[in-house]
C-alpha cells in the first residue's frame, strides 16, 4: 500500500485532469445510462489513479466488478470519510446488484491491506426482481432490496440468527433501512449448490442475505461503522445521489497533495524506478 501511496503523490503532478464519462450498461429488461462524476480537476486525477491502481492490485476484473462500480463505492467511502460518518475506516462491501444472483456479487474490501476479503452471494429483495434486481425501495414493507451507501451497525440475535443492522446515509434511498429492519443475516437458501445447478439465489424481505456459514465472519468483519454499499446502474439514484454528486476533496487526496509538496526527490526516484509500482 505504501507503493501505490507514493505512486499516487507522483500522479499529482505528473497527469492532467479527466472529465464526465456517459456509460451504456445493459441489465436485462432495463438499459440506463450512467454518468461517471469525474470534476474537472487534478484531485479527480488523483483520485482516478488511486482507484484504478488498487482495482487492478486486486484484481477485481476477474472477479466480476466493473472499475466504475469500484470507483463509486470509493467516492462514498471517502465521502463518508471526509464528513466523519464512519466508525471503522478502510473496510467497504458492495453489493453488486448489477449481477445475477447466481453470482458472488458481495464483495469486502481491506483497503490498508489492499485485499479482498470476503467474495460471495447475496440475496436481494423478492420484490426487487427475480434472477437480478431491477427495482428498488425505501418504503416500509416493500419487500425490496434498497439503494446507495449505509453504514454497518451493532450485531444481535433475531430469527435469523446472528444478524447485523444496516443505518441508511442517503435520505429517500434508505434512511428507513433500520425502521424496516433491513440487516445482514445468513440463510441456507443462499449458497453455491444453487449457483451450481444454474438456480437463482432465494429472496429476501430485502435484507442483504449472506450463506449461512459465511455470516458471522463477515459480519464481524464489518460491524460497527464500516462503509457498506448497495450498486445498480439507477438512473434517479446517479442523478440525485447527494453523495455520488458531491464535488469535495477525498481525504485520501489531501493526504496525497500534502506529501506531493515535500517529496520531490522521492518522486524523481520512483520515477526512475519503475519497478517500485510492481
Amino acid at each position: 500500500m505504501k507503493k501505490l501511496l507514493a505512486a499516487c503523490a507522483a500522479c499529482i503532478i505528473l497527469f492532467t485532469s479527466m472529465v464526465a464519462i456517459n456509460t451504456d450498461k445493459e441489465i436485462p429488461g432495463k438499459k440506463v445510462t450512467v454518468t461517471k462524476i469525474e470534476p474537472h480537476t487534478d484531485k479527480a486525477t488523483v483520485n482516478n489513479y488511486w482507484v484504478d491502481s488498487l482495482y487492478n492490485e486486486i484484481g477485481l476484473e476477474a472477479k466480476g466488478l466493473s472499475r466504475d462500480v469500484f470507483f463509486a463505492a470509493c467516492k462514498g467511502y471517502e465521502y463518508m470519510l471526509a464528513n466523519n460518518l464512519l466508525a471503522k475506516t478502510g473496510i467497504i462491501t458492495i453489493c453488486d446488484f448489477s449481477q445475477s444472483s447466481d453470482k458472488k456479487r458481495l464483495y469486502v474490501f481491506d483497503l490498508d491491506e489492499g485485499r479482498l476479503l470476503f467474495n460471495t452471494y447475496v440475496a436481494h429483495g423478492r420484490n426487487s426482481g427475480n434472477d437480478f434486481a431491477t427495482s428498488f425501495s425505501n418504503r416500509n414493507e416493500s419487500h425490496k432490496s434498497c439503494l446507495g451507501f449505509l453504514r454497518t451497525a451493532e450485531t444481535y440475535f433475531g430469527d435469523n440468527g446472528y444478524s447485523m443492522r444496516l443505518d441508511g446515509m442517503e435520505y429517500g434511498f434508505n434512511d428507513n433501512a433500520r425502521e424496516r429492519s433491513i440487516v445482514m443475516h445468513g440463510s441456507n437458501y443462499v449458497n453455491g449448490s444453487r449457483a451450481s445447478a444454474g438456480a437463482m439465489m432465494g429472496r429476501s424481505y430485502g435484507c442483504p442475505a449472506v450463506p449461512a456459514k459465511e455470516a458471522k465472519s463477515i459480519i464481524n468483519c464489518i460491524k460497527d461503522g464500516s462503509c457498506f454499499f448497495n450498486y445498480f446502474p439507477d438512473k434517479m439514484y446517479s442523478s440525485t445521489s447527494k453523495i455520488m454528486n458531491a464535488d469535495f476533496t477525498w481525504p485520501i487526496t489531501a493526504s496525497l497533495q500534502l506529501a506531493s509538496n515535500t517529496i520531490t526527490d522521492s518522486i524523481k526516484t520512483l520515477l526512475s524506478n519503475p519497478g517500485l509500482f510492481n
